[in-house]
């Protein structure tokens, strides 16, 4: 069911970033036709599944804690694209977002969460970069409620990281999953 649900959503991963070219019917290359590097640059200004897009290459290439890092940054900048405009159609970036999460998201907390050290450490890194760095997709001063919003629920998963860490870690356990 969930592999149906990512096969319907691809050809709308396949087609971000994609953009009329010149008279010969071109198109810019899409973010997954793009490296990591092309990505990165002014990813501020893309639409937030180019930060997923992102965490995943990095992942793939063992680069696991940057591509968490972009994960949590890309689920922000989603979740307040998201709660500020609340009226787009829900097979659209609603339904592309838990797509996206649930692809790419999955793996990417089941490395995050073995070690809590780093993953709270991440999620302050990604607080801090949010509130230093612009949102060229999402204009802050237009969505400054959802900004607010979905950043204190970021918070609070550190807080409750932090405050759950011994039961994390035994849970991991008992699944058999690794603690590093």
């Amino acid at each position: 069911m969930q592999l149906r649900k990512f096969l319907m959503v691809l050809p709308v991963i396949a087609g971000l970033g994609a953009t009329p070219g010149n008279a010969y019917g071109e198109t810019e290359p899409t973010f997954n036709d793009m490296t990591a590097e092309e990505i990165r640059d002014h990813i501020e200004n893309k639409h937030p599944a180019a930060y997923y897009i992102l965490a995943q290459k990095l992942f793939n290439d063992e680069q696991r804690q940057e591509a968490v890092f972009w994960f949590y940054a890309g689920q922000l900048r989603y979740r307040v694209y998201l709660t500020c405009h609340p009226d787009l159609a829900p097979d659209g970036d609603p339904a592309l977002f838990g797509s996206l999460s649930e692809q790419i998201g999955r793996p990417l907390n089941v490395y995050a969460f073995g070690d809590v050290e780093a993953l709270v450490a991440t999620i302050d890194q990604v607080l801090d970069w949010d509130r230093e760095t612009p949102n060229g997709f999402t204009p802050k001063p237009q969505c400054e409620d959802a900004v607010k919003l979905q950043r204190a629920g970021l918070d609070d998963l550190r807080r409750m990281v932090t405050s759950r860490a011994e039961d994390i870690r035994q849970t991991r356990r008992e699944n058999g999953l690794p603690n590093h």
